[in-house]
């Protein structure tokens, strides 16, 4: 995907939807449900490669500041959807993937979204086929959140795709030293013969 069909949205109209949209699911009664929820189930949710690139990471601290980054990505991207009358490709706005990474994880809280999403009359468009990780600083995802008014994005989890690839690649040598290659996607650790019973 590429920048150019959100270039033509008012980064102002865009800004003050999103944060109608974010305000309003914050107020809703099952608002509290879902973030406690989301941060539940943590361990499930941690990956390789995109959170891992925050330096020194750590998820009991930075759990909680990623779960608001991914509530007001996912209201920039609902608000795209809605101001470009459902363009699926519009709304998928360039992400860090630390970000995306929790925004997958605030997705997977299917029940409640759905619930919230109709309660709302939204729509948190999300479609990994659609996905570029090219975000970069200046973007009009970066427009947009500014017009929003949610002060500065923390540069923490807002990195920028060099900056990303170039940690994931040390990350990546790491795990390689393991055993642990292809992202986290697949390993040679032989666990039926590590655990295995000795012979009598």
């Amino acid at each position: 995907m590429t920048t150019t069909k959100s270039s033509t949205l008012d980064p102002a109209a865009v800004g003050k939807r999103a944060a109608e949209i974010l305000d309003q699911m914050q107020a809703h009664p099952l608002w509290e449900r879902f973030t406690t929820s989301s941060m539940k189930y943590s361990p499930c949710w941690a990956t390789y490669t995109g959170m891992p690139a925050i330096s020194r990471f750590d998820l009991d601290r930075d759990g909680q500041p990623l779960l608001v980054e991914a509530m007001r990505s996912l209201a920039l991207k609902a608000a795209v959807y809605d101001l470009t009358g459902g363009d699926e490709q519009a709304s998928e706005l360039l992400l860090p993937l630390p970000v995306d990474d929790m925004v997958h994880a605030v997705l997977a809280q299917h029940t409640v979204m759905s619930h919230i999403e109709r309660d709302l009359g939204v729509l948190f468009p999300h479609d990994t086929a659609l996905e570029d990780f090219a975000y970069f600083r200046g973007c009009d995802t970066d427009a947009y959140y500014a017009a929003a008014g949610w002060g500065e994005q923390p540069l923490r989890y807002w990195l920028d795709t060099a900056e990303v690839d170039k940690r994931i690649a040390h990350l990546n040598e790491l795990y390689g030293s393991v055993g642990i290659t292809a992202g986290g996607r697949s390993h040679d650790i032989d666990f039926d013969t590590m655990f295995a019973a000795p012979a009598a």
